[in-house]
């Protein structure tokens, strides 16, 4: 199954196909939203997403800061949005497929099938010369589409501490939160025990576009994955795990995603915390 598209080869089927669904999900940690941003410029026919209350839910802090929707929220968002069963979709940002990459991991999760990312996120559609438009776009015919959660592979609190131990957890955030050194946002800094730090930004080439599948195989591999041991990820609140998902997928991997990540795990008293540097892959333990 395919994650990625290139801007020249949406481009095209924009102009022969009628089921290619765009979705713009700008947006940045505290804000501002992204519709300005949509508005001042968008790929022709996209649909603005608001991350913060479209693609997550909103309950008490020990859930997180972005908990999974409702699947009926999620459900209603998506036909507002013009999706019907069956379309191909194709979901962009402006910070390297980080935000857009939870629309992408969250549609796969609620059984759409053909849902890629735009490779090298919105900067690639400007480098090729490609038109955008400015505006609002007019309310998109409502879709039928139907969801329900279960096709990709999620774990709770308990099971991110249990792959910490017995096969390979991914911390997607940046090292200086892993190791503890800064906490913008969540109430303890750290990580869970036994977690190796993977930053999502290794997961791209300096022209922001994802590596290629044997280079991020190679980079999952050094930090100790592998097809026989499980490999979670997660990240502050699940927004940039889901970009360590993507980037897993092209490797050729199956992963896990903690959604409650670490502003949930960080909520709760009972969750030991640790902070430095990560441990090798060497020393994890293998089952036997």
């Amino acid at each position: 199954m395919h994650t990625l598209i290139s801007a020249d080869d949406l481009f095209r089927r924009l102009d022969g196909r009628d089921d290619i669904r765009v979705l713009d999900v700008r947006w940045r940690l505290g804000g501002p939203p992204g519709h300005a941003e949509y508005r001042s410029g968008h790929i022709p026919g996209a649909v603005y997403v608001d991350l913060d209350t479209e693609l997550a839910g909103h309950g008490a802090p020990e859930e997180g800061r972005h908990p999974l929707p409702a699947i009926a929220d999620l459900q209603a968002a998506a036909r507002r949005w013009g999706l019907h069963d069956g379309d191909t979709v194709v979901v962009y940002d402006d910070l390297g497929s980080q935000s857009a990459a939870r629309a992408w991991w969250l549609l796969r999760h609620a059984g759409m099938r053909d849902v890629l990312l735009l490779d090298g996120a919105l900067g690639s559609w400007r480098s090729a010369g490609l038109p955008l438009v400015t505006g609002d776009l007019a309310q998109p015919v409502v879709g039928t589409v139907h969801l329900g959660y279960g096709a990709l592979a999620t774990i709770d609190a308990d099971t991110a501490a249990a792959i910490a131990r017995t096969g390979i957890l991914l911390d997607a955030r940046a090292g200086t939160r892993y190791r503890g050194e800064t906490e913008p946002i969540d109430p303890r800094a750290g990580h869970i025990p036994g977690a190796i730090s993977a930053p999502t930004t290794e997961n791209l080439a300096p022209d922001g576009r994802f590596r290629s599948a044997d280079e991020l195989r190679e980079r999952f591999e050094t930090l100790g994955v592998t097809a026989m041991r499980p490999v979670g990820v997660y990240c502050g609140s699940g927004i940039t795990a889901a970009h360590e998902a993507a980037a897993l997928a092209i490797a050729g991997f199956v992963p896990y995603l903690y959604p409650g990540s670490w502003s949930q795990w960080s909520t709760l008293p009972d969750r030991p915390v640790e902070t430095g540097e990560a441990p090798s892959a060497a020393d994890q333990t293998i089952p036997g």
